[in-house]
């Protein structure tokens, strides 16, 4: 998914790699709370999300695996949580903002393997991560 921003790529890159915590204070009804287990901003640190999806509150703990700060890109991967299990035997959620004139686009995608055929795609899931960038974009243009 492409999303027009304002924001440039390393406001996002920083609240995502450094700050993203913040995440819960301006998207407060879909994101209650992110805990980081090690180092802030580094490969190998886990992030554990508290959001509310479809009205059900949900869990995921993610691991990132690659950051690059030049081309503003951030690689995650859901080692727990809700979206593993029943849904999909492997979830992952890449982020990076690229240059498109004088402006920048966002670029949301998920690699995923379903657990079966009758799982759905995680349409719901892009769908709110796709809110939430909307969200912060707002508020990070507005102070």
């Amino acid at each position: 998914m492409y999303l027009d921003i304002s924001s440039g790529g390393d406001v996002f890159y920083d609240i995502l790699t450094n700050k993203p915590e913040e995440i819960a204070f301006v998207s407060p009804d879909k994101v209650q709370g992110c805990d980081i287990e090690g180092q802030r901003g580094v490969v190998g640190s886990m992030l554990c999300w508290n959001y509310t999806l479809d009205g059900k509150r949900q869990t995921t703990k993610e691991i990132i695996e690659e950051l690059d700060e030049k081309n503003h890109k951030i690689v995650k991967k859901v080692i727990e949580g809700d979206l593993l299990g029943d849904l999909y035997k492997s979830f992952k959620r890449i982020f990076h903002v690229q240059p498109k004139g004088d402006a920048h686009l966002a670029v949301l995608t998920v690699e995923f393997e379903k657990l079966n055929a009758s799982v759905p795609y995680p349409t719901t899931f892009m769908d709110f991560w796709l809110n939430v960038t909307k969200e912060m974009d707002v508020h990070k243009t507005s102070q």
